[in-house]
């Protein structure tokens, strides 16, 4: 996360300090976004494409879970939207699944629930791997990278 942080234009500016890795092991990153103003739309609710952003965000670090550092890029992204999912002061979690991985595709699942645990949306997210994993070696976090013990965030 540290890295799409640093080096995306999108995800430092529409999500910041605001987003959250509270889990990840291999295939499987759960996360969780504090709704500001820059999140919503005009009915005050936040914005599908604020959802949509987190289904390619997701799908993406679900697929990093799985040892890329490079992960590709989109071929489709789909969003269903199932209820409002929160407003201004709200907490929306999620989970990004990286159901399989390909010789060229990646498969990747995201669902969300809002404040009292009802599902709002899920996604899907396919992505092109083969130039990613052509480039190397699986990533592996760097001796100095802080990752946290069992039950806190983590931010390798």
């Amino acid at each position: 996360m540290n890295s799409f942080m640093a080096e995306s234009g999108l995800e430092p500016r529409l999500f910041g300090p605001h987003f959250r890795i509270t889990n990840a092991s291999e295939g499987s990153v759960d996360f969780e976004l504090d709704i500001t103003k820059d999140h919503t739309n005009r009915l005050k609710i936040i914005h599908g494409g604020t959802i949509a952003s987190l289904v390619d965000l997701g799908g993406s670090l679900a697929v990093a879970s799985k040892g890329l550092y490079a992960t590709g890029v989109s071929t489709d992204l789909n969003v269903s939207f199932l209820s409002s999912g929160g407003k201004v002061g709200d907490k929306l979690t999620g989970t990004a699944v990286c159901d399989k991985i390909g010789k060229t595709l990646a498969y990747t699942t995201v669902t969300f629930w809002d404040k009292k645990r009802n599902m709002v949306a899920r996604g899907s997210h396919t992505k092109f791997v083969a130039l990613a994993i052509a480039a190397g070696e699986p990533y592996t976090p760097p001796d100095a990278a802080l990752i946290a013990e069992d039950g806190e965030s983590k931010s390798a």
